[in-house]
């Protein structure tokens, strides 16, 4: 697919618009931030989405993946489409930044700022329904469930995309550790694939002092977590990343017993689906022959499962030119490091052709933004979304539906 042609018309007056317009925007994401929700569990949250959306005049779908809604705005004889998505699911931690806002449920937190992502992506919506200009199908996607647990799927698995085509759909993350609205951008792998392993070894329990009446998947376990070590030190490119981490080694519970179950959890990533696939491989492998070798049966359950995130060549080139013309090229980065964390918007750009880009969330040069909240790492209890962001990510999205869907 070719890229739509970017033109030099200066978009200063469509950003200084929205900022004048942000403290509305700040306040419902504010609200949103008070009241998170886990996956799939996001009601109060579609609720507000779908009012929203409906009274701009959007045409709003809900129930794709549960509570997953896309609100459908179509203007002209255009006949592209474009996609736009935001995830609207918090975190099961308990946030402690002390701030007025904070959530008012003990145990749930925005800790990943995407009560700021659905706020951008409402803010753009309401200028685009109100002033946009464009000729085509706009599909604003808010999804549910992205922490983890398939969220996207869920939407596809529903027929988001039979129901709802695009051509191109885009999408954005806040990234601390980058100055505050700065725009990343990656084509080709740009965050890592994330399988989420559970082995289960069975053995033979015995009293701690008769080992030699046991089969012990303690000490199996045990090499196993040793052996795993060398599969990307011996089997992976040095050149290529890969990731095998043992969260979890969970055993017996008495000093005297030798349990006759071990489970070990994995986290999985990689860079690329052929090294994917290869970990994947030699980890079966490797617990087969260790299993084998200490006389415990194993078996092995995979409980989470996202593909390698892929931004697609055009579609990124033309996400780079709009932030080029929004923020200036000073404050892009056209093409920056893979992350080793995961994404399942992964499973959307595998249908459609797109790009996920980043904006920066702070990197601790400015400390006045609630508190210095914005420069700390996502999935910390510390962490909040810089509201500075909320009219660039809206100015970023109504830029890029008027530029994609251009108006004759």
């Amino acid at each position: 697919m070719s890229s739509p042609v970017i033109d030099a018309t200066p978009t200063h007056a469509l950003l200084g618009g929205l900022r004048q317009q942000a403290d509305t925007f700040v306040a419902l994401r504010r609200d949103i931030h008070q009241h998170p929700e886990l996956g799939y569990a996001e009601f109060r949250t579609s609720d507000l989405v779908a009012e929203r959306l409906q009274a701009w005049g959007y045409e709003v779908t809900r129930g794709l993946g549960g509570t997953g809604l896309v609100g459908q705005l179509k203007r002209g004889d255009g006949r592209k489409r474009l996609g736009l998505r935001a995830d609207m699911d918090a975190l099961p931690i308990h946030e402690a930044t002390g701030l007025p806002w904070a959530s008012a449920h003990a145990g749930r937190m925005h800790a990943c700022g995407h009560d700021g992502h659905t706020a951008m992506l409402l803010a753009a919506a309401e200028h685009i329904a109100r002033a946009g200009r464009f000729s085509g199908t706009l599909n604003l996607i808010f999804q549910p469930a992205e922490e983890g647990l398939g969220g996207a799927k869920a939407m596809m698995d529903d027929g988001l995309f039979e129901r709802f085509p695009c051509d191109a759909i885009f999408a954005m993350h806040n990234m601390p550790g980058h100055r505050q609205g700065q725009l990343l951008l990656r084509d080709g792998a740009t965050m890592a694939s994330s399988d989420g392993l559970t082995i289960t070894l069975t053995g033979k329990g015995s009293h701690g002092a008769m080992p030699h009446h046991s089969a012990d998947p303690v000490v199996a376990g045990s090499s196993i977590v040793l052996g795993l070590q060398s599969i990307v030190a011996r089997n992976v490119d040095p050149k290529a990343m890969a990731v095998i981490t043992v969260g979890a080694f969970q055993a017996g519970e008495a000093h005297n017993v030798i349990p006759g179950e071990a489970v070990l959890k994995l986290s999985v990533r990689a860079l690329d689906r052929g090294v994917r696939a290869t970990l994947r491989r030699r980890i079966e492998e490797l617990v087969d022959a260790q299993a084998k070798a200490f006389n415990v049966t194993w078996r092995m359950e995979q409980v989470t499962g996202y593909p390698v995130l892929v931004n697609t060549p055009a579609e990124t080139d033309f996400a780079r030119a709009v932030a080029t013309e929004l923020v200036g090229a000073a404050n892009v980065v056209p093409q920056t490091d893979p992350l080793s964390g995961s994404e399942d918007f992964a499973f959307m750009l595998e249908q459609v052709p797109g790009s996920y880009l980043l904006i920066g969330n702070g990197d601790g040069s400015d400390d006045a933004h609630n508190g210095g909240h914005g420069a700390c790492m996502v999935h910390n209890p510390g962490y909040d979304f810089n509201d500075a962001n909320l009219p660039i990510g809206a100015a970023y999205w109504a830029l890029l539906t008027e530029r994609f869907l251009v108006a004759d």
